[in-house]
């Protein structure tokens, strides 16, 4: 989890400028889900990202993990391209699967809108994590 928090520093100090020259949206979700639901919910969560990804070049992150002593504690590092990048993807038959499926199992959602600090390093960050 350090080097998780670690990564996730680097990449949002690393793109501010980026995203503030670009219209980049940097968000965090913060989302606490009804333990009796976590599996399913996981997985449902595993497909939505993973699609967004691969199927939207718009979407540059999504990126779910969950605390380590609490895995109902979900966190979701969300970066998209662009104010209608993040539209059309609220749009997607994935991101409606997701949100619809899983609307009875959370608990909490609170949507923390970022801006990053420094953009020089974040295609570094990148190319690394494809290594």
């Amino acid at each position: 989890m350090k080097y998780l928090v670690i990564v996730l520093v680097i990449v949002l100090s690393n793109i501010r400028v980026f995203a503030q020259q670009n219209g980049m949206i940097i968000r965090l979700s913060e989302i606490e889900i009804d333990s009796n639901y976590l599996e399913a919910y996981t997985k449902i969560l595993r497909e939505e990202a993973g699609a967004s990804v691969r199927l939207e070049p718009g979407v540059i992150s999504i990126f779910p993990m969950y605390q380590k002593e609490n895995p109902n504690q979900i966190r979701i590092l969300e970066i998209y391209a662009s104010k209608e990048a993040y539209e059309a993807h609220l749009k997607t038959p994935h991101f409606q699967k997701y949100k619809t499926t899983t609307l009875k199992m959370v608990k909490s959602l609170k949507l923390v809108d970022m801006n990053a600090i420094d953009a020089n390093t974040m295609k570094e960050v990148f190319k690394k994590l494809k290594n």
